[in-house]
């Protein structure tokens, strides 16, 4: 452990305590963030609409203020994108993340506030790197990190000139701490170049020379990074360039499929990774043990979290939380959103402490057939696939075939590969089997192809998913393939692609 890895594990030690205290008395905070944020904003447009000041206990929020998708807030965050003050919070907002979830033609907006970034970002990442620390062996600061960030740079946003829009990532990079600032690379005017294929060229050529401990990032989108540097040095694999690697922060999606590949990438028994669930409207969960995959919920960091179970629709705070269960995940945060719906799925494998593990979106599913296909059933599966059968996949997608008169509806697949399998229809076969065995629901289905067909798959050459991001002008950041879907809208959008692609 060298000297600035020895300050930093005793600066950020204190943050043990407080982590061990929220962990261990999850709703006393959770309540006490409920109570300050509604004392906030009570003289806002939307706190007196909805009479913030009558809300005396849980009960009475969830019974006076609606719950609403972002279709539904948008007319508040268009008045404070207008140039309105006092709408969702009292203070104004100086940062928009933009965001399209997956691939939505239409851009979403979300406000990140100082209060926010102070609360709830920076507090969860300076967590985060306590643990790591502090239950590990590390050297993390004595090198440089490399985030790979999105690719919209911050810019004023077109109504008005006093708000910048811009990925979480740009937002989060642009505000850091001065010491933050000091152990990464490369600089913000590399990291935040708006171009991803000309910024993957430049961040490979300068990184590459540095001492890097640790990067962050999407897993595929790091992938990109990690070989375009091997390629420009003739490297084995990235450890000849970054021997002292030894930690990857990854989110956004399931790093499952992924870990034969980083570890061929990576080939350290030393290397850590760590899951984060960070999103544009926050930072609500991390892995805080390398021995297990859920991820501690982070009760007491800006956010009043409720759940809503996606079988019956009943919604409750963390009181009534239950394992073995899907839930959609509710936000209201000091970025002024309330009883928000951010889309994504989750499940609780730990109730002392909280922990959960993400299940997809709440959009992402197939359940064309009543299969309840989830993307974490498909992650798990194609890993399985991809263990047995010697490959690695990079990304994928699939939608249904709907009957049409006495032909059976199936499911439709595209994959593709970073080492394909030496067997495609082998790989068909064990897709399909190994989906029955984690999902009964669409093992029923497939019964003796009663409703369900066997799934076809129409395997693609590398750089297919990549070109179709990059038709949509949506190539690289926070941008991700929709996995899952239950109509076709995205699956013939591709089959299109495919013909003149092949």
């Amino acid at each position: 452990m060298g000297l600035l890895t020895s300050a930093g594990k005793f600066i950020l030690g204190r943050r043990l305590n407080s982590i061990n205290n929220f962990s261990r008395n999850p709703l006393k905070f959770q309540y006490q963030i409920l109570k300050e944020l509604l004392l906030k904003a009570k003289n806002t447009e939307y706190g007196k609409k909805h009479f913030f000041k009558e809300v005396i206990a849980y009960d009475d929020y969830k019974n006076n203020i609606p719950v609403v998708n972002y279709e539904e807030f948008f007319p508040e965050i268009r008045k404070v994108l207008s140039g309105a003050e006092n709408i969702i919070w009292p203070k104004n907002f100086k940062w928009f993340a933009k965001s399209s979830g997956t691939t939505n033609d239409k851009s979403k907006f979300i406000p990140v506030s100082e209060d926010s970034l102070k609360k709830n970002h920076f507090r969860s990442g300076k967590d985060l790197l306590s643990q790591y620390i502090n239950n590990n062996t590390s050297s993390v600061f004595d090198g440089y990190s490399v985030a790979l960030g999105g690719s919209r740079q911050l810019a004023p946003y077109e109504k008005n000139k006093k708000i910048f829009v811009g990925d979480i990532s740009a937002v989060l990079l642009k505000n850091l701490p001065f010491w933050a600032q000091t152990i990464r690379t490369p600089k913000l005017g590399v990291a935040m170049m708006p171009e991803w294929e000309e910024k993957i060229k430049l961040m490979a050529k300068i990184t590459s020379k540095k001492n890097v401990t640790s990067l962050s990032g999407v897993p595929t989108w790091t992938i990109v990074l990690i070989k375009e540097i091997l390629k420009n040095t003739g490297a084995n694999n990235i450890l000849d360039i970054w021997p002292n690697l030894e930690l990857f922060i990854h989110g956004a999606v399931s790093f499952v499929p992924y870990k034969k590949v980083f570890n061929e990438l990576i080939p350290s028994k030393k290397m850590n990774y760590l899951e984060t669930y960070n999103a544009s409207e926050g930072f609500f969960a991390y892995q805080n043990d390398l021995t297990s995959d859920s991820m501690l919920l982070l009760t007491n960091h800006g956010i009043f979290y409720e759940f809503e179970d996606i079988v019956s629709g009943s919604i409750c705070d963390l009181s009534g939380v239950e394992l073995k269960k899907n839930y959609a995940l509710i936000i209201s945060s000091y970025s002024g959103l309330w009883r928000y719906r951010i889309g994504d799925t989750i499940e609780f494998k730990s109730l002392s402490p909280h922990k959960l593990i993400l299940t997809g979106r709440t959009q992402q599913f197939i359940n064309a057939f009543g299969e309840e296909l989830m993307v974490s059933n498909a992650d798990k599966a194609i890993a399985i696939c991809c263990e047995k059968l010697h490959c690695s996949f990079y990304n994928y997608t699939a939608g249904p075939i709907f009957m049409s008169g006495n032909k059976r509806g199936g499911h439709e697949w595209i994959i593709e590969f970073i080492s394909p399998p030496e067997n495609k229809n082998a790989f068909a076969k064990l897709l399909d089997s190994e989906l029955k065995k984690i999902n009964t629901d669409y093992e029923a289905k497939r019964y003796k192809n009663i409703a369900l067909k066997k799934p076809k798959i129409h395997f693609v050459d590398s750089g297919f998913f990549d070109l179709w991001l990059k038709n949509k002008k949506k190539l690289g950041g926070q941008n991700k393939i929709p996995r899952l879907s239950n109509d076709r809208r995205y699956l013939n959008d591709l089959l299109r692609l495919i013909k003149g692609f092949q």
